[in-house]
């Protein structure tokens, strides 16, 4: 190259408004999955929070709602202990008390002990044939199975 001769030099070419978009574009969507990852960390633990303090809340409402009906049932009891005639059953029920003039019977059961409460524990006592023989079943594998060492 000789210096008298000029030499043409081509402008550099602006880049593609294709590949300029692309570019930026990629930018952003890099820019925009960053901050909404990182709002997504901020919110993370206050949301969690929130919904456990929900389940803490509703937890605790089922658990007014039993202590409430627990309340009208004891209150329910305390009027009925309040009325003479309740009074008088229970003693006549629980202690066996007679009127004057009335003659008290208690039937005895083979062992000394009166019948009704004899009847009442056996009745306690008596379980389903099915769950006998699933309660066996349990046992007998139970047994069959040999422990590790």
């Amino acid at each position: 190259m000789t210096p008298g001769h000029s030499q043409k030099t081509a402008a550099p070419r602006p880049p593609s408004s294709v590949s300029r978009a692309a570019g930026s574009l990629t930018g952003r969507a890099v820019i925009l999955v960053l901050t909404l990852a990182i709002i997504g960390v901020m919110l993370a633990v206050p949301v969690r929070n929130w919904f456990g303090q929900r389940a803490e809340i509703a937890e605790l409402q089922a658990q007014i709602a039993v202590t409430q009906e627990r309340v009208t049932e004891l209150q329910l009891t305390q009027e009925r202990w309040q009325d003479p005639a309740f009074i008088a059953a229970e003693a006549r029920r629980r202690l066996h008390f007679v009127k004057p003039g009335e003659i008290g019977y208690v039937a005895l059961g083979a062992d000394g002990r009166p019948a009704a409460e004899t009847i009442s524990e056996m009745a306690d006592e008596q379980k389903p044939p099915w769950l006998m023989q699933l309660w066996g079943a349990v046992q007998e594998a139970d047994d069959s199975v040999e422990p590790n060492s």
